[in-house]
C-alpha cells in the first residue's frame, strides 16, 4: 500500500456522503447514550422513593445519586486509553454489557451499600461509552457533516432523559408500590443495552485507527469498502506504513496537548459541575419551588415539560447548525447565555418561589445548555487530538467531566440548603464564566478534517505521521 493510497484513503472518509451506514452509526452509538442518560437522571426521581423507604439522610441521598458518576470519571480514563491501546471495536461492546449487567444488580440491590456498589459499577460502563463511542462516530464521519453526526450521537441522551421522566410518571400515577418502582426504573435501564449489544459487536473497526495507529492502511480500505456497501474503494495492495503510536508519557509531556486537554477537559468540568447538580437534583428543585404540599409526580411533571420545551430543541438545533456556526464558536454563545439564565434565577427576588417566572428561567438554562456546551464539550473532545491518543483525549476530558458532576450533585443539596437555590445557581453561573474563557484553548474544528486539526499527514513520509504534532516524538 502507497502512501497515496493511504491519502486516498483519508480523502475518501472525508469527503464522503453521509450514507445509510453513517446513520446506522448513529443509532448503534446513541443507544448507548440513551441508557447513559436514562441510567443517569432516573436516579434522581428514584432516590426520592429509596430515601423515603430507606429513611436516609441527605448525605446518603447524595452519595446514592452521585455514585454511578463517580464510577464514570474511572472508567471514561480507563477505557478511553485502552480503545487506544488495543483497538476501538474492542471496547465498544464491553461497555454495553457493564451498564446491563449492573442495571440489573441495581433493580435487585439489597441495601444502600450494595446500591452504591452497584452503581458505582454502572458508572465504569457508562463513563467507557464516551470516549469510544464519540471518537468512532468522530472518525467514521466526514468532514462538512461531522458535529452533526457526532452531536446526534449525544442527542440521544434527550430521549434517555424524557423516557426516565416518562417511565417516573407512568409508575407513580399507576400506584404501584414505591419499592417496586423505583426497582423497575432502575432495571429498566438494561433494556436498551441489551438491544444495542450485539449490533455494537459488528460495526467495522475505525478505518483511521487502522491506516494512522496499526499501519495497515489495506485493512481499512477493505473495511471502508465493505461498509459503505462498495460505494467507496480505494486500491492497493502491500502495507508500507509504520504503526503510529504515542505513549502516555509523551501525551502528557505534549505541551500543545495538554492545553487542549486543559481547554477540553475544563470546560467539560464546569459545564458537568453546573449541569448535573441542577439536572439530577431537578424533581427536588422543583418540589421546593411549588412549594409545601407538592407532590413527586408534579415535580416530574413540570420537569417533562421544561425539558421536552426548552432542552429537546436546543439538542437538534445544536445538531442542525453547529457545523456552520462552528462547533467553538457554539460554545462560546451557549456558556454566557446559560450563566445569564442562572444568574438571574439567583439575584432576582423571589424567583424561587414563584413558578411561572423560575420555570421560564430555568427552562432557557435549558435551552442554552443544549444549543451549547453540553453537546459541544462532547464534540470538541472528539475532535482536538490525533488517532493515537484521541479515544484517551476524550476520555481523560469525559472522565475529568464526570468528576465534576459527581461533586455538582453530591455537594448540590447540602449547598442549596445552606445557600438557597438561589445561591447554589448563582455559583453555577460562576462556572460557566469560568467555561467560557476556558473555551478559549480550544481550536475550532468545523469543516476541517480530523487529520488538519491534528496535523496527521502533514509532509506525508510514511515513517512518522505524528511528526507535524509539536513534541509528539
Amino acid at each position: 500500500m502507497t502512501e497515496q493510497t493511504t491519502v486516498a484513503l483519508i480523502d475518501a472518509l472525508n469527503e464522503a456522503p453521509v450514507s445509510r451506514f453513517h446513520s446506522k452509526a448513529v443509532l448503534v452509538s446513541g443507544m448507548g447514550f440513551f441508557t447513559d442518560a436514562y441510567d443517569l437522571f432516573i436516579i434522581g426521581v428514584a432516590s426520592t422513593l429509596i430515601t423515603k423507604q430507606w429513611h436516609l439522610t441527605s448525605t446518603q441521598t447524595g452519595l446514592i445519586n452521585s455514585m454511578t458518576l463517580l464510577g464514570a470519571f474511572l472508567g471514561a480514563i480507563l477505557y478511553g486509553r485502552l480503545a487506544d491501546r488495543v483497538g476501538r471495536k474492542r471496547i465498544y461492546g464491553v461497555e454495553a454489557a457493564i451498564m446491563l449487567v449492573f442495571a440489573l444488580a441495581s433493580a435487585a440491590a439489597p441495601s444502600l451499600l450494595f446500591l452504591v456498589a452497584f452503581r458505582f459499577c454502572l458508572g465504569l460502563g457508562i463513563g467507557g461509552d464516551y470516549p469510544v463511542s464519540a471518537v468512532l462516530m468522530s472518525e467514521y464521519a466526514n468532514r462538512k457533516d461531522r458535529g452533526r453526526l457526532v452531536g446526534l450521537v449525544f442527542a440521544m441522551q434527550a430521549l434517555g432523559t424524557v423516557s426516565g421522566y416518562i417511565v417516573g410518571l407512568v409508575l407513580l400515577a399507576a400506584g404501584v408500590d414505591h419499592d417496586l418502582s423505583w426497582r423497575i426504573m432502575l432495571g429498566l435501564g438494561a433494556v436498551p443495552s441489551a438491544a444495542v449489544l450485539y449490533a455494537r459487536r459488528r460495526m467495522p473497526e475505525s478505518p483511521r485507527y487502522l491506516a494512522w495507529v496499526q499501519g495497515n492502511a489495506r485493512k481499512a480500505a477493505e473495511g471502508l469498502a465493505a461498509y459503505s456497501e462498495g460505494a467507496l474503494r480505494v486500491a492497493g495492495n502491500g502495507v508500507a506504513l509504520k504503526p503510529q503510536r504515542m505513549s502516555l508519557r509523551q501525551f502528557v509531556a505534549n505541551r500543545r496537548l495538554m492545553l487542549t486537554l486543559l481547554g477540553t477537559a475544563g470546560t467539560w468540568f464546569v459545564f458537568d459541575y453546573a449541569y448535573y447538580g441542577n439536572s439530577v437534583s431537578a424533581p427536588l428543585i422543583v418540589l421546593q419551588v411549588l412549594g409545601k404540599g407538592a407532590k413527586i409526580e408534579q415535580a416530574l411533571a413540570f420537569n417533562l415539560i421544561m425539558f421536552m420545551v426548552a432542552a429537546v430543541p436546543g439538542y437538534l438545533l445544536a445538531c442542525l447548525f453547529m457545523d456552520r456556526i462552528g462547533h467553538r464558536r457554539l460554545q462560546l454563545l451557549g456558556f454566557p447565555l446559560m450563566g445569564v439564565a442562572f444568574l438571574l434565577i439567583g439575584t432576582i427576588p423571589g424567583v424561587t418561589g414563584a413558578v411561572v417566572p423560575f420555570l421560564l428561567l430555568f427552562g432557557i438554562s435549558y435551552f442554552f445548555a443544549e444549543f451549547g456546551p453540553n453537546t459541544t464539550t462532547f464534540v470538541l473532545s472528539a475532535e482536538s487530538y490525533p488517532t493515537a491518543v484521541r479515544t484517551t483525549g476524550h476520555g481523560f476530558s469525559a472522565g475529568i467531566a464526570k468528576l465534576g458532576a459527581f461533586i455538582g450533585v453530591y455537594l448540590f443539596p447540602d449547598i442549596s440548603r445552606a445557600f438557597g437555590i438561589s445561591g447554589a445557581l448563582e455559583f453555577a453561573a460562576g462556572m460557566a464564566v469560568v467555561g467560557t474563557l476556558l473555551t478559549l484553548l480550544i481550536p475550532e474544528t468545523a469543516g476541517r478534517s480530523l487529520e488538519q486539526i491534528s496535523g496527521e499527514g502533514r509532509g506525508f513520509t510514511g515513517e512518522r505521521l505524528l511528526a507535524a504534532v509539536p513534541e509528539a516524538a
